[in-house]
């Protein structure tokens, strides 16, 4: 049976993470919020992530800005802002198993994601970096995601799918995306496939060149 684990990026919004954590609740499935660190310091947003964490659901890092790619950045300190700070704020939402998503710039897996820095950062952190397989840009195609989605969900036997509590009008849709997921007899876990974690607990653990900008460059 092929297997797909949902994320979802960049909340929480009080408009839209409510709806996702009741429709996940709903199916009784699973998925983990890579939130935005500084959205945490609003208390309407951290009650949110709360919710989902006391419902099970995971808490992970996805930088404290979400402003530019750790890759492209040149000023020094970077990766213990925005990877640190962000941690600092999850405080005990967060696994014990340190989960970071770095910011791709639209799903690029390029070496945008980290610097050597970010990767030393990490490595003595005790991070586990997550990345993806499968990005259907429900942000800026909120009503076509779900066909992309299932198109390439189809491609190989797990997906790690990143969908976004924005408010951009695309969760109205992830019910009828769980419904042709169950259609298709296709599982829904919370776990990661493996080949998207090149870094887990502080071990490299798969070739991250490809995702690690030279410096420099």
């Amino acid at each position: 049976m092929s297997k797909v684990t949902l994320s979802f990026d960049n909340g929480p919004e009080p408009e839209v993470t409510p709806r996702v954590l009741e429709i996940m609740s709903e199916r009784r499935l699973l998925t983990t919020f890579f939130v935005i660190g500084e959205k945490l310091a609003d208390s309407s947003r951290r009650r949110l992530a709360e919710a989902a964490h006391d419902a099970g659901h995971w808490i992970g890092n996805h930088s404290l800005t979400h402003s530019v790619p750790l890759g492209e950045r040149r000023e020094r300190g970077a990766a213990a802002i925005e990877i640190g700070r962000a941690q600092e704020a999850l405080g005990p939402l967060s696994r014990p198993e340190r989960l970071f998503r770095p910011f791709g710039g639209g799903g690029r897996l390029d070496r945008c994601l980290l610097s050597r820095d970010a990767v030393d950062y990490l490595t003595a952190g005790r991070y586990t970096c997550v990345l993806w397989n499968c990005v259907p840009h429900d942000w800026d195609d909120p009503d076509g995601w779900v066909d992309r989605a299932l198109k390439e969900i189809a491609t190989r036997p797990w997906s790690l799918v990143v969908l976004h509590d924005l408010p951009t009008g695309a969760i109205r849709h992830l019910e009828r995306f769980l419904d042709r997921l169950d259609a298709a007899q296709i599982e829904v876990v919370q776990e990661f496939p493996p080949e998207c974690v090149p870094i887990r607990e502080g071990a490299v653990v798969l070739p991250i060149g490809a995702y690690v900008a030279e410096p420099g460059a």
